[in-house]
């Protein structure tokens, strides 16, 4: 009985809970472990309480977040009653069984930028579809921007962070969509948008354009709806607290992302396509000249490259109609010459020039509208450093940013000038008629290559051909010089049939452009001086030379395509354009007596009639990048 009152219960209540508890560590009896059990209760408690009275400022933060705040601010510094129990904080605290976790876990230090920046934004797949539709609120003139911690509105209160604003699954989804849509528009910029105005000129949207100038395309082709239930508005401000101004068409799996990039540019590209179309079944060469005060395509007096004998403004030229005509074919608009553009063509590419001083002109024209586009001009130079281009036999312009190079050899015949030995044993100048011009190894290569020839063959000594032109060792006694002709050229084409691949090279070969020496002929008082308008009625255009009729002929016998452009009638309507006596700025004395005697009614002014050359060659090159893509 002793031993039942010695272990009885203490008291009525507590004594049944103390045996309680111990019996719950029978098996356990050392002091040290009870002692641990119990401290780890009091902690328990002890951390209970901090949390409930201390709230963390995050949003995510479990269970006791505001649950003892008496009021809360609406933002003008008065308190607004708030209760536990109403749906908003209800859901705040209970929307995720995930945010318990996420407050211990991601959030168990001061929140930084990384605790609180987006999810990880995987670069954007082009290719690939997605459900969100874009809405651009109309009062704004930029794409959503970024989201950014430091970024604020115009209250100057700081921004939501991402996970404040963005409540549920799809709100993360669509700020996702909105860093890829920044990230689509980034790699069109990079690509470059071809672009084509209403009149025809093509270009390419600049890396270097503003943002306004891409935004006005990206506002001028999106094709963007909503969802009727959307509960963003349609005029929400891009700084509002709703957050991304994206929407979720319910089952919707369109293509709206990959459809926004298809508007950017298929307005663009289907004007392309029509106008490169256009091009492809026009005849370049049939036309007429019309006045366009946007041209020329570079100032008067603006290209330092440009020889003397070519210069006319700065010759001191009084009139300027001669560069303010534009090349209108009949059955087509050809395209304003974008430098810019046809550098990026040319980029890595080699143009070589092979001819006389018309093919001088023409090459001395493309290097002037090129190097105009190009920001730092420093950066466009000739190879050797030099300035003038009328006594060396090759030159090279290089276009360093572009790693292309423009060059022109000079070589009047395309074939070989030749010294023969007469009866006398002295030598005598000869035309080797049956042997290509020997600089043909240094370009035959090129990318592409714009070959002339003509005026020389109109010369004294080559028109008469007593004692001139050669085969092997044969020298003619006298031939007819458009047979003369027919066999250089046809030496010429054998070569190039010979040695050049057309898979790699354009083969360009530009006719006879026509002079206008009026009373007599370059070296007997031939004149152009008084001539400021171009030839408007067509009876008194030249007949087409016969020289041109034979190189025709000889296109047909090759088997390398080459590309005719074919200037003869359009140069003939331009008995304007020519230098005459503003051929250069100082004459010697017997010029000076007479400088109605020494006149160019041959070449042409720069800017003028060479820079619609390059017009019809840009075309060309335009037209031959759409077949290629096509694989022809």
């Amino acid at each position: 009985m002793a031993d039942i009152t010695k272990y009885a219960p203490i008291g009525v209540g507590g004594g049944n809970f103390i045996s309680d508890f111990k019996s719950h560590f029978s098996l356990f009896r050392p002091k040290r472990t009870v002692s641990i059990a119990y401290g780890f209760v009091f902690l328990f408690i002890v951390v209970t309480i901090f949390l409930a009275f201390s709230p963390s400022p995050n949003s995510s933060s479990p269970w006791f977040t505001n649950i003892f705040a008496a009021s809360s601010s609406d933002g003008t510094g008065s308190a607004t009653p708030s209760s536990i129990f109403s749906d908003e904080s209800y859901r705040s605290h209970f929307s995720s069984p995930s945010s318990i976790f996420s407050y211990f876990y991601a959030h168990n230090s001061s929140p930084t930028e990384d605790n609180v920046r987006s999810p990880t934004i995987k670069p954007p797949n082009l290719n690939k579809e997605s459900p969100v539709e874009v809405l651009r609120p109309s009062n704004s003139s930029v794409l959503p921007q970024k989201p950014s911690v430091n970024r604020t509105a115009d209250s100057g209160m700081p921004l939501k962070s991402f996970s404040e604003s963005n409540k549920g699954s799809s709100d993360v989804k669509n700020q996702t969509q909105i860093e890829d849509l920044h990230d689509k528009v980034e790699v069109l910029k990079q690509n470059q948008i071809p672009t084509i105005d209403s009149d025809g000129k093509f270009g390419v949207l600049k890396q270097n354009q503003t943002q306004n100038d891409k935004v006005e395309v990206l506002k001028t082709n999106q094709n963007i709806t909503r969802d009727t239930n959307s509960p963003v508005p349609v005029n929400s401000s891009p700084n509002s607290a709703s957050g991304a101004q994206t929407v979720i068409k319910n089952g919707d799996k369109g293509n709206t992302e990959q459809g926004l990039i298809k508007n950017l540019t298929s307005s663009l590209m289907k004007k392309h396509d029509d106008l490169i179309k256009s091009l492809t079944n026009c005849d370049f060469f049939y036309g007429n000249w019309v006045k366009d005060d946007s041209y020329p395509l570079y100032k008067p007096g603006s290209c330092s490259l440009i020889d003397e004998q070519f210069n006319c403004f700065l010759n001191g030229r009084p009139d300027n109609g001669y560069h303010r005509m534009k090349w209108k074919p009949k059955g087509c608009s050809l395209p304003r010459l974008n430098g810019s553009h046809m550098l990026e063509m040319l980029r890595g590419k080699r143009v070589v020039f092979v001819g006389d001083s018309l093919n001088r002109n023409m090459w001395e024209s493309l290097i002037c509208i090129l190097r105009n586009s190009v920001k730092d001009q420093s950066k466009v130079y000739e190879q050797q450093g030099r300035h003038h281009f009328r006594t060396e036999a090759s030159y090279s312009f290089i276009f360093e940013d572009y790693k292309c190079t423009v060059e022109f050899f000079v070589t009047p015949f395309l074939v070989q000038e030749w010294e023969a030995a007469d009866r006398n044993g002295t030598k005598k100048e000869t035309l080797r008629l049956d042997i290509i011009e020997r600089s043909a190894n240094h370009y035959k290569s090129a990318d592409i290559i714009v070959f002339n020839t003509g005026h020389w063959w109109t010369h004294e000594k080559t028109s008469k051909g007593e004692d001139y032109y050669q085969e092997g060792s044969h020298v003619y006694k006298e031939l007819n010089v458009l047979e003369a002709f027919r066999k250089a050229l046809t030496t010429w084409g054998r070569w190039i049939d010979a040695n050049v691949n057309p898979r790699k090279t354009l083969i360009f070969f530009r006719g006879y452009s026509a002079s206008h020496f009026s009373g007599g002929q370059w070296n007997s008082g031939g004149q152009c001086d008084n001539e400021t308008e171009p030839i408007k009625n067509d009876t008194y255009l030249t007949p087409y030379p016969p020289k041109m009729t034979v190189l025709e002929n000889v296109f047909k016998g090759m088997n390398t395509h080459v590309t005719y452009l074919n200037v003869t009638r359009m140069t003939d309507y331009r008995k304007d354009g020519h230098p005459s006596i503003y051929r250069k700025q100082t004459y010697s004395k017997e010029e000076r007596r007479s400088p109605l005697s020494f006149q160019d009614c041959s070449h042409w002014c720069l800017p003028g009639v060479p820079d619609a050359w390059n017009e019809i060659l840009y075309a060309e090159l335009l037209v031959n990048q759409k077949q290629q893509r096509k694989g022809h």
